[in-house]
């Protein structure tokens, strides 16, 4: 795209915005601070590098397709990262689940794993000025196969999944005090019933005795902050998740913890972003893992759709923005997964360049005033303006592909790198 093009675009976008009393200029300002968390598992299908390879199973989880390049390897999956911070602007974090340890080809239990595991991922993220956040694999394990992890009535497999994410959580404040940045570590499990169950709370009471066991031991919050998950349903456990809203929701006022929202774990017509605004009454901050799911949690590549502007716009009204940690969690194995990373990054930050683009304190004083037709057109009149001038200006200043342009060089990356990984 035309340098000279972009800058008179956003020349006449910051005039425009100027006159709502909007500054762009702090706008893009603003934006630099919103540092998105990068799935690993986008790039190899949530397969991980245990040995002997792992099948997907279990949780709800489930990638379809079987487009040429997965990553098969560590040094592939860097590579695909690597070229994936080449073609988004701003600094950006890694999100690294428990199976993508480095473990040199040797079979390392999952309640035996330690942080050497992961010293070349902290030594690559140095290299590259990257944030770790980390996730316990409570899935796709012989162990987990029943339903049940943490909450599970048998204990030999409760205790091994207890100590798997006491290790992780040791692993993560590790990687905190190396980098001197805080992992936020979240807890999923993929426990559940099928069909309806009986004992619902027996399973909650072992689940939240599990989670009281693991967070016993204690770690400098500069180096660790704990997060939960909760789930309406997957696969396999359609009519009964243990780790519930409400159970989390709970679990995390009381003891202090991050509540993490994915917003394709709830029904279809519940909006996550009308969530944030009653969580932050009552939790210091909250991890959101952004989606989008299609008629379930089906974790389809992030767009710039309603329910994203939505989440976006709840965090920067509320004057939220170091009280949330933002990453991405969907896995499309249909697509380019370089082009589903970049579609879905460019997508977050446009939904929060959008948020901070918007006349906040006008929209409120006529909704103090009652004036709602005033109000609504106002949010109407917002979304013909120019604010994709502004996000190819934030691109060209970062040094990056602008618009389009990112398309080519996902494509050349195609044919040079990944179409050879299948010769």
């Amino acid at each position: 795209m035309n340098k000279e093009l972009v800058k008179k675009a956003y020349a006449i976008a910051r005039e425009q915005y100027a006159g709502l009393g909007i500054d762009t200029d702090k706008a893009i300002e603003r934006l630099k601070d919103i540092r998105i968390s990068l799935h690993c598992w986008q790039a190899d299908d949530v397969g991980g590098f245990e040995k002997p390879d792992a099948a997907l199973s279990g949780g709800g989880i489930q990638v379809t397709g079987n487009y040429p390049g997965k990553a098969r390897n560590i040094p592939q999956l860097r590579q695909d990262i690597e070229k994936v911070l080449t073609l988004v602007p701003g600094r950006q974090r890694i999100n690294l689940h428990a199976i993508y340890g480095d473990f040199q080809n040797q079979r390392v239990e999952r309640d035996q794993i330690e942080l050497s595991h992961f010293q070349s991922w902290i030594d690559w993220a140095k290299k590259f000025g990257l944030g770790i956040d980390f996730n316990p694999t409570c899935f796709s394990h012989p162990y987990a196969d029943d339903g049940f992890t943490l909450s599970s009535k048998n204990e030999k497999r409760r205790t091994f999944w207890v100590e798997h994410v006491k290790r992780c959580r040791e692993i993560a404040a590790g990687i905190g005090k190396q980098l001197n940045d805080p992992v936020v570590n979240n807890i999923w499990i993929p426990d559940g019933s099928k069909d309806i169950p009986v004992d619902r709370f027996t399973h909650r009471t072992i689940l939240k005795r599990s989670l009281d066991e693991i967070f016993a031991i204690r770690y400098p919050e500069e180096y660790l902050k704990d997060s939960v998950e909760c789930k309406l349903f997957g696969i396999g456990s359609e009519a009964m998740v243990v780790g519930s809203h409400e159970f989390y929701m709970g679990y995390a006022i009381k003891n202090n913890k991050l509540l993490c929202l994915d917003n394709g774990h709830f029904h279809p017509t519940e909006q996550v972003g009308d969530k944030i605004s009653s969580i932050l009454q009552y939790i210091d901050e909250i991890l959101l893992h952004v989606t989008r799911g299609v008629r379930w949690d089906s974790d389809h590549v992030v767009t710039f759709n309603d329910e994203l502007q939505l989440i976006a716009q709840e965090i920067v009204r509320a004057e939220a923005i170091n009280r949330v940690h933002i990453g991405l969690d969907y896995f499309d194995g249909s697509i380019n997964r370089i082009g589903a990373y970049v579609t879905g990054i460019r997508a977050a930050q446009l939904a929060f360049l959008f948020a901070f683009l918007e006349p906040t304190g006008i929209l409120k004083k006529l909704e103090e005033e009652g004036k709602n037709f005033e109000r609504l057109a106002f949010l109407e009149l917002l979304k013909t303006k120019p604010f994709g001038a502004v996000y190819d200006y934030y691109c060209l200043a970062g040094n990056v592909p602008v618009g389009e342009d990112y398309i080519a060089e996902i494509q050349k990356y195609e044919t040079d790198v990944l179409n050879k990984r299948n010769l």
